[in-house]
């Protein structure tokens, strides 16, 4: 299978329960412990990196935003989570309330803070970022050494029994055949899942390295048509939307964002000072029919999976065609 049975079952019955209450829910908690990280990568944000670890969430106020939002992933992000100190009592005590936990980390330091400190768990998926081959992503890190040590970890973290997945995000410059290059260095390595999305034009990164709407039709035709030979996690209505072949709306709420200075609105890629310290007050007072538009300026090339993988799952869902290939997708994993 694609993803495990019963990380699949336990989504697919959260979404049902929450279609009986409402158009709009998120699937996806983003937890963002802190704001300090050891790498500076050209496509970050300042802020995701470059805050102090003194600023950093209590567990207690992490377990209180996860619960708000009452969803059955977290995905715990930075700044680098393995800086967070008290990332073994968090992941503790997620696990103990049945969460399943997606630790976004760019591995430098997983022999140092991970291995033989947090166990393996059928809840816990370790995702590396590695934005293409050895001079792409130590380019795109800006540190030289970068791809080798986090390929390294790649290898001991499957070692080790660990559910291991990738991030890949595409840029401007990326090449698509070295992506699928990489898709086959993954695949004999053993990974279980490897995502592929385009990145954001973030307003604070000045460097250009972003794609236009043009860029990411042409690029996602190409990973599409060699997708199906590896474990993507993608689906195919989300990569077709990603060729420019299916239109979507987007689904901000899907992946609520909360950070140190709290709840973001309406996302985490907008760039804007509106954050909120309750879930409630958070998700009465964003406008998602104006986001869900994908209208917005700063929306213009954003097809992030973030905001539209949950568009294309239910799409799919109402179609007998794509229903089947949705099924063949997650079962030919």
């Amino acid at each position: 299978m694609r993803f495990p049975f019963d990380f699949t079952l336990t989504q697919a019955l959260y979404q049902a329960k929450m279609k009986r209450h409402g158009r709009r829910y998120p699937t996806v908690c983003m937890l963002e412990p802190l704001y300090t990280c050891n790498l500076a990568c050209r496509g970050c944000t300042p802020e995701r990196h470059t805050g102090k670890l003194a600023d950093r969430l209590s567990v207690e106020r992490c377990l209180e935003a996860v619960e708000a939002a009452g969803v059955p992933i977290v995905a715990v992000c930075g700044g680098e989570p393995l800086l967070y100190p008290e990332l073994p009592e968090l992941f503790r005590k997620l696990i103990e309330r049945g969460k399943y936990i997606i630790m976004c980390t760019n591995a430098q330091l997983m022999d140092k803070k991970f291995f033989d400190i947090i166990p393996p768990d059928r809840h816990l998926f370790v995702n590396v970022h590695l934005d293409g081959m050895e001079k792409t992503h130590d380019f795109v890190c800006n540190k030289p050494g970068v791809w080798q040590h986090s390929i390294k970890m790649i290898k001991e973290s499957k070692a080790r029994g660990y559910l291991t997945i990738t991030n890949c995000t595409v840029y401007k410059e990326t090449d698509v055949d070295e992506l699928e290059e990489l898709c086959k260095l993954l695949t004999e390595i053993g990974i279980d899942g490897i995502l592929i999305s385009p990145g954001y034009s973030f307003e604070k990164v000045h460097e250009d390295v972003f794609l236009t709407k043009q860029d990411i039709d042409a690029k996602f035709k190409r990973i599409k048509e060699f997708a199906p030979k590896y474990k993507i996690t993608a689906t195919p209505a989300f990569l077709e939307f990603c060729a420019g072949e299916r239109q979507l709306e987007c689904a901000p709420y899907s992946t609520v964002n909360f950070t140190p200075k709290g709840w973001k609105a309406p996302c985490y890629l907008i760039d804007s000072d509106e954050y909120y310290q309750d879930f409630d007050t958070f998700w009465k007072s964003v406008d998602w029919g104006y986001w869900e538009k994908h209208s917005d300026p700063r929306c213009a090339n954003c097809r992030m999976h973030s905001g539209f993988e949950q568009t294309a799952v239910e799409q799919a869902m109402g179609s007998p065609k794509d229903l089947l290939k949705l099924a063949y997708w997650q079962m030919s994993g």
